[in-house]
């Protein structure tokens, strides 16, 4: 199954590497990573994932690093350290070779609202 749309509103992420052009490896080759249907350059993001506490006990769960593959240019306002939130974020599982993951994709990405970002 591909592209499998996520309800994120639990969660929070934070920028742990800024935004860059993804890069693709092909015959010892580097270029530049871009979307199969449109054509247009694709980025990636990595983001430190948490749950947000829970209102009954006020735990958290604990987090992890994602990496999100991005369909549009971030822009410069988006840096390490900045709370933000996805843009149509969706998920694909992959296999390959005995090994296997989720691989994380959005439309774009945008600074957390404020509410978000103090949760």
């Amino acid at each position: 199954m591909r592209n499998i749309p996520v309800l994120l509103e639990n969660f929070k992420f934070q920028v742990v590497e800024a935004p860059t052009t993804k890069m693709t490896e092909k015959d010892g080759r580097q270029s530049v990573a871009v979307d199969k249907q449109t054509g247009a350059t694709l980025f990636v993001v990595a983001l430190f994932a948490k749950p947000l506490p829970d209102p009954e006990t006020g735990r958290a769960g604990k987090g992890e690093e994602i990496k999100v593959t991005l369909e549009t240019d971030p822009g410069d306002e988006i840096v390490e350290g900045m709370r933000v939130e996805l843009i149509n974020p969706r998920i694909t599982f992959w296999e390959n070779e005995g090994r296997s993951g989720l691989a994380w994709r959005a439309s774009g990405v945008t600074p957390a609202t404020a509410v978000r970002a103090a949760a």
